[in-house]
């Protein structure tokens, strides 16, 4: 086999089950399998095991998470794993999205309303540039692959490619740039933006945080930088860049030409159809609608809406699948796909993803019906679920409850029970609801096991059957002065990862939810789980939603679960049941090999580490320059420094920074004479995150 193209770094080696795993899911790939299941136990590594897998298997792989919180921690663990791969978070850039829909009932039409998060289509755009680009390549992806997302050949063809040399006038760059929806600007210039000043262009790419500075000499290029765009500090010199569209649905004048032609045509067809029926205000509607649209597009290539008109765009026939994520990724000569896909937690992202497609088609087919869209827009839909497997390739399963599903359709299941650090699951513990240990009912109860384990230095975790029950449990809980916060999916993706990474560094300690929690958060420092409500029989106390939970606990040592119920469901004795199992398999084997459980010691980080303003990261870059300067001319003696070189390290620092504030502060008060506020406020954090600096 080749070597690797993904080398894997870690301080640890594969231990306890992991080894067995890792060899029985590669040489099943090898033999061909098509469909694999890793039974993992929670905190058993099933992240280092894939990632191993990974390394030996060479191609690259696209990982399925069932929710963005969940694929922002896989992202970043896997970067832990490949620091030099190019390891991406693809999800849905809307931080809210109400879809396009019409209620009969009501006659009320709900313009699709959506609030864009320019961050995470930033990552979007990595994603795609990085699978055309590379071959060692990891997307951890939410169930927003399997939706349309215009042809990866247009997305591609489209490209400009720039090199040191080439010919091309300065007024040629920039048309190119406005047929791939650059925006020109005479201000800053922000993503997906460009300007012309004297004899050079400046654009930042849809997919970077940094500009590049290309510089003419006549009508050849002759110089390209890359720049911070907020201080304008020239980051590296480049002979050749690749600048690909700013959006995803392309098409060329050929193509858009064609696609007009066909619409005209349908429209023609569907108003007979509606007149046909009487549906005059329905015609009516269609027409204008559609007519706007397609001005719009004649005019400036896009449309509100434009991916309702993806079938024509791309020269689809009726009713076929739509360009997605997964056709992005590479494939053999046949036509097959030859990459991997890791499906994690698969007891609940396998369901989403076969629930897209009809929930879509539903909404659409109202949509149609009364003349606010073309038959074709229902074309512009999710995957069907067949149509998934077959643009997949070999799939891995991962997770610690396989369903009926992933237990019938592996070729090989492959468990991993054992945990390398020894933990064992967690002690289960059977509390009353209305009367517990004495304290007064479940919540008394919950809190007075909280304040024991807070008072250890551990956190703790309490589930609800409602959001409104979590939002209310979260104040109670500070009115008893214990730090706590909710966290449900009404909270932002971005703001979701803030709030479990201060969960985790202590800025709070206990979180509340509802099923959001369940699956897949590495959060060791929960030593305590309560179940509120658990004999509710349902989806959240189901038999796997209950060990999902438990194995929350099984991060830490000292971990252990309260059920808070009155009666005994058929969940909670088969959950308790499977729980005491693992727990038999898991102290046999550390008794038979000495091991003394430990928790697990993970650093703290997030996505979110990545996702820094470019204030902020100009800040910090801009600092960090001037202190190595600054210190440098400490080491070599000149001028006044000299003095410093005598005091100790700690004392040279401080000095240093008293130094350097005084220096900015007169900087400071100079850019606000000339009006610069963006230097001024850039200047005024330096010295705020000296003096921060100083005080430690």
């Amino acid at each position: 086999m080749a070597k690797s193209v993904f080398k894997l770094i870690s301080e640890y080696k594969p231990a306890g089950d992991q080894p067995n795993a890792i060899k029985g899911l590669v040489e099943g790939l090898e033999q061909g399998l098509r469909k694999q299941t890793l039974l993992g136990v929670t905190g058993s590594g099933k992240t280092f095991t894939i990632a191993n897998v990974i390394a030996e298997h060479n191609k690259p792989t696209l990982v399925i998470a069932h929710n963005k919180t969940l694929a922002a921690q896989l992202a970043q663990e896997y970067r832990e794993f490949f620091p030099d791969a190019a390891v991406h978070y693809f999800v849905s850039y809307y931080d809210f999205y109400q879809p396009e829909a019409y209620l009969p009932v009501s006659d009320t039409y709900i313009e699709k309303d959506a609030s864009i998060n320019e961050e995470i289509d930033r990552l979007r755009h990595a994603s795609t540039q990085a699978l055309l680009t590379r071959k060692d390549v990891i997307i951890v992806a939410s169930v927003s692959c399997i939706y349309g997302l215009g042809s990866p050949e247009e997305y591609k063809e489209q490209n400009v490619q720039i090199s040191i040399g080439d010919k091309i006038p300065k007024i040629e760059l920039m048309r190119k740039l406005i047929g791939n929806h650059f925006e020109r600007t005479n201000a800053d210039v922000g993503s997906a933006q460009f300007r012309a000043v004297g004899n050079r262009v400046d654009v930042v790419p849809v997919s970077e945080t940094f500009m590049y500075q290309i510089f003419f000499t006549g009508d050849t290029i002759s110089r390209i930088a890359a720049v911070d765009p907020v201080s304008s500090r020239i980051i590296e010199e480049v002979q050749n860049i690749f600048l690909f569209p700013a959006k995803h649905f392309m098409t060329n004048t050929a193509q858009q030409a064609r696609a007009i032609k066909s619409i005209q045509a349908e429209l023609k067809a569907q108003l007979a159809v509606l007149e046909k029926e009487g549906k005059l205000l329905e015609a009516q509607r269609l027409k204008r609608r559609t007519t706007y649209d397609l001005a719009m597009i004649k005019e400036i290539g896009y449309c509100n809406g434009i991916e309702n008109y993806s079938r024509h765009l791309s020269g689809k026939k009726p009713g076929e699948a739509p360009e997605t994520l997964l056709s992005y990724f590479p494939h053999k000569a046949d036509g097959t796909p030859d990459f991997l896909t890791v499906i994690d937690e698969s007891h609940v992202t396998v369901p989403q993803l076969g629930a897209m497609y009809a929930g879509d088609q539903s909404r659409k087919k109202t949509l149609i019906e009364f003349g606010f869209r073309l038959p074709s827009a229902s074309d512009n839909r999710p995957l069907k679920y067949p149509e998934f497997e077959e643009r997949v390739g070999q799939v891995i399963y991962t997770t610690a409850t396989p369903a009926d599903y992933e237990r019938k359709e592996s070729q090989r299941i492959v468990e991993q029970i054992i945990r390398p650090t020894g933990l064992i699951d967690p002690e289960i513990i059977l509390r009353p609801i209305l009367e517990s240990g004495g304290y007064g009912g479940q919540i008394q109860d919950f809190i007075a096991e909280t304040e024991k384990t807070i008072a250890r230095g551990f956190r703790v975790i309490a589930t609800t059957l409602t959001k409104k029950m979590a939002e209310d449990l979260s104040t109670y809980l500070k009115e008893k002065k214990i730090k706590a916060e909710y966290l449900h999916s009404d909270i932002k993706t971005i703001e979701r990862i803030q709030i479990l990474t201060q969960f985790r560094k202590g800025e709070f300690d206990v979180i509340v939810g509802v099923n959001l929690l369940r699956e897949g958060l590495d959060l060791p420092e929960v030593a305590l789980i309560g179940i509120l409500d658990a004999d509710k029989e349902g989806f959240l106390r189901s038999e796997t939603s209950l060990i999902q939970t438990i194995g929350r606990a099984a991060r830490n040592s000292e971990g252990k679960v309260i059920l808070y119920a009155d009666k005994l469901t058929g969940s909670m004795e088969r959950a308790i049941g499977e729980t005491n199992r693992r727990r038999g398999i898991q102290l046999a084997y550390n008794k038979a090999h000495g091991i003394t459980p430990k928790t697990i010691l993970k650093t703290i980080k997030d996505i979110t580490q990545q996702m820094e303003s470019k204030h902020a990261k100009a800040v910090n870059s801009e600092l960090e320059l001037d202190i190595e300067l600054f210190k440098k001319g400490v080491k070599t003696g000149k001028g006044s420094k000299s003095k410093l070189a005598k005091l100790s390290d700690e004392e040279r620092d401080l000095a240093v920074y008293e130094k350097i504030i005084k220096i900015k502060e007169k900087e400071m008060n100079s850019a606000v004479k000339e009006l610069d506020f963006e230097t001024a406020a850039i200047l005024r954090d330096e010295i705020v995150v000296l003096r921060e600096r100083m005080e430690k």
